[in-house]
Parts: C-alpha cells; sequence; structure tokens
C-alpha cells in the first residue's frame, strides 16, 4: 500500500496521469459523498489500473525507501498552495486545491487504518 499512496500522490503532482474521463455522477454526488460526508471508506474498492501496484503502478522496491517517498511528495503535495486547481483525478474530474488536500487526508488515512498506524 506504500507504493498505492505515493502513486496517488503522484497522480496530484501531476507526475502519473489519470487514465480515464470520469462520468458525470462521479464528478458530482459520488465525490460529495467520499469527500465530506463522515464515513470512513470500506475496503476492497477497485482503484484506477495506473494506482494499482499489479497493473500499472510502481512496485514495492525498499521499504524504507519507499516510506521515505511517501513522506517526500505528502511534503509537496502541502507546499505546493493552489498548484493543484488544474489537475483530473480519474473518478472525481477536475478539482480544486482544497479537494484534493482532502482527499489525499481521506486516502492516506484510509491505508494508513488498514494497518493499524
Amino acid at each position: 500500500m506504500v507504493c498505492h499512496v505515493a502513486d496517488a500522490l503522484r497522480l496530484i503532482t501531476g507526475q502519473k496521469p489519470a487514465g480515464r474521463e470520469p462520468r458525470l455522477h462521479e464528478r458530482t454526488l459520488v465525490k460529495w459523498i467520499v469527500l465530506y460526508v463522515p464515513l470512513r471508506w470500506p475496503a476492497g474498492i477497485l482503484t484506477s489500473p495506473e494506482l494499482d501496484q499489479e497493473q500499472g503502478g510502481t512496485r514495492p522496491v525498499d521499504f524504507t525507501a519507499d516510506v521515505a517517498e511517501v513522506e517526500a511528495l505528502l511534503e509537496r503535495v502541502v507546499q505546493s498552495p493552489g498548484s493543484l486547481d488544474r489537475l483530473t483525478h480519474p473518478v472525481f474530474g477536475r478539482m480544486t486545491h482544497v479537494a484534493w488536500l482532502r482527499w489525499a487526508y481521506l486516502h492516506t488515512d484510509h491505508h494508513l487504518r488498514q494497518f493499524g498506524a
């Protein structure tokens, strides 16, 4: 999951392109529910192929280095005010800087909870 989270952060920084165009209901209703309804995300939701380590995602190499990469990417995302507005999420479409930060927090938290962190 460390490499998956890193790939998701690369999506936010523009280093990894989104693989598909989102549908209308995903860009509106689903995005709002996922980002703002106070429910934990369930396990088992399928991810985009470019973020899946068994398909097009980054393969794990060294755990310590992979964790350091996630930390560096998180820092880069947090330190890039306003620069995220132009990027497209593969499910939710274009998002504001604030929405990207919220998504990054929720996504990272979702995976940390999987491992009891």
